[in-house]
């Protein structure tokens, strides 16, 4: 037997689980495959929802461990990505002060009204060009303090939750672009911390690592990393840390990033990620008002795009209902919502009523009954329901991103895991009018593993690492059928809305 591939590790940890993956490349496509995957949620700790550092951390080093006894020498890198916002902070003597809070608990509850209270949406907004949500980071350190948190007064290092990993890695403090760009405290335009942000809210600014771009070599893991899992000669080289901006990475188009797109893409999972990838940001009070956001993606790119509610929906009505002793497949779930009734009742899918309702079907009914259509009668309809309404939310942030970006666009590139869910693709196609490319499913270990290889030279560059992805993986199309029309429900769900 030849010597191995050459491996590179991608660690991807999402709200309810974390993987760590293989990819190898043979010089023309690539190849993955899962050697670990584990559980992950928040934990009540006392009044509080938290992140269990300590137990991912642990969860992320067995992971690490199978891959050496997998791959043995023949690994060349790892790089690890997570979702946003969410942030730890160290003290003086490199200890983490507090186990990171979630974006989920409701400490966060009335935040955003007393942010403004104190700096005007405006000013924020030309600084930033963040879409406004309670969970973005400065908030986050608002709340702390006025819960009046003893932590930020001895805080030395500011660690977005990517960032913590690769400080346990390899005793590297920097924050990665990427993920710094969903703070709140990033200003878009000069590429650095915008400091006067912080400032304005009496927050400290000196705990600011930094910014460091998505292909940087950390550099290799730290002896004693090395020695716990078994191998001491890997790389740790910075991904898109968020795990959209590793998603959009993934995206297999052929086009040239401009400030015109004719694609956008929606990165569909708990969460729908629904924008364009353009050469420069687009701050204005429009954007402001759409509630759009600029966020950094790989490359320098800008990743223009708005936050909306995805599957969550459809994951927390499977849950309600196990909890009733109903345990429906994913499959059942969709061939159920195929055969009913098309258009009968929209809801509103980013109304704080899916927050973190105790029932979701029940929400869903009551969302109905309340806006006077049709309540859903079964879980058929319940989930049509839900992913029609997503489709119409689809359409809607697609007239707006058309609108700021002056541009046509053609083709909406749907990646993650929503591709595997059929109806929603082609629900998306009719309500848009618009043809889908879906895949691949693994947009956001894809993403992060082709970054190493563009990194350590594998690859020549981000456009080629698109070609190799869309050689790689299936795709599928879908075209708009026209055999409903959806005009009446375009205009009834926008009357249903309660933000843009």
């Amino acid at each position: 037997m030849g010597r191995m591939q050459q491996v590179y590790l991608g660690v991807d940890i999402g709200g309810s689980s974390g993987r760590v993956v293989g990819g190898t490349f043979d010089g023309s496509i690539i190849s993955l495959e899962e050697v670990h995957r584990f559980a992950n949620s928040g934990v009540q700790v006392g009044p509080y929802l938290m992140w269990d550092t300590p137990r991912q951390w642990s969860d992320v080093k067995d992971g690490l461990r199978a891959a050496v006894t997998k791959y043995k020498d023949s690994i060349v890198s790892v790089g690890v990505d997570t979702w946003g916002v969410d942030f730890g902070l160290l003290g003086a003597n490199d200890q983490l002060l507090s186990m990171p809070m979630h974006y989920r608990d409701p400490y966060l509850e009335g935040i955003l009204e007393h942010a403004f209270s104190i700096r005007s949406k405006e000013e924020i907004f030309a600084e930033t060009g963040l879409q406004f949500m309670r969970i973005n980071s400065l908030f986050q350190l608002l709340a702390l303090k006025r819960e009046k948190s003893p932590v930020l007064d001895v805080a030395e290092h500011f660690l977005m939750i990517p960032d913590i990993f690769n400080w346990l890695l390899t005793g590297e403090k920097v924050n990665e672009q990427t993920n710094a760009t969903t703070t709140q405290f990033y200003n878009p335009k000069t590429g650095n911390w915008a400091p006067g942000v912080l400032e304005a809210f009496d927050l400290p600014t000196h705990f600011l690592g930094p910014i460091t771009a998505a292909g940087t070599s950390l550099g290799k893991v730290r002896s004693s990393v090395g020695d716990d899992i078994g191998n001491g000669n890997i790389n740790v080289v910075l991904p898109g840390t968020h795990d959209t901006a590793s998603a959009v990475m993934a995206v297999p188009s052929t086009e040239q990033v401009t400030d015109s797109p004719t694609s956008c893409y929606i990165s569909s999972g708990t969460w729908s990620l629904m924008g364009a990838e353009v050469a420069n940001p687009i701050v204005n009070p429009e954007c402001m008002e759409m509630n759009f956001t600029n966020e950094g993606g790989v490359g320098g790119t800008t990743r223009l795009l708005k936050n909306i509610v995805g599957l969550w929906l459809v994951q927390d009505c499977r849950r309600s209902w196990q909890r009733d002793g109903k345990d429906y497949s994913w499959n059942q779930l969709v061939e159920m919502a195929a055969a009913a009734e098309p258009l009968r009742s929209v809801i509103d899918p980013d109304s704080d009523a899916f927050v973190a309702p105790s029932h979701m079907p029940d929400a869903i009914s009551e969302f109905c009954q309340q806006s006077g259509q049709p309540v859903p009668e079964s879980p058929g309809q319940i989930i049509r329901t839900a992913l029609e309404s997503l489709a119409l939310r689809y359409e809607m942030v697609l007239g707006m991103l058309e609108k700021l970006t002056g541009s046509t666009i053609e083709l909406i590139h749907i990646v993650g895991g929503g591709t595997q869910n059929k109806l929603l693709c082609q629900l998306t196609a009719d309500a848009c009018g618009r043809r889908v490319l879906a895949g691949p499913v693994e947009a956001t270990a894809i993403g992060n593993i082709m970054m190493q290889l563009v990194a350590e030279g594998a690859v020549s560059s981000i456009q080629e690492a698109r070609e190799i992805i869309a050689n790689s993986f299936p795709l599928d199309a879908y075209e708009p059928t026209g055999a409903v029309d959806w005009s009446d429900a375009i205009g009834t769900f926008r009357s249903l809305l309660s933000a843009p």
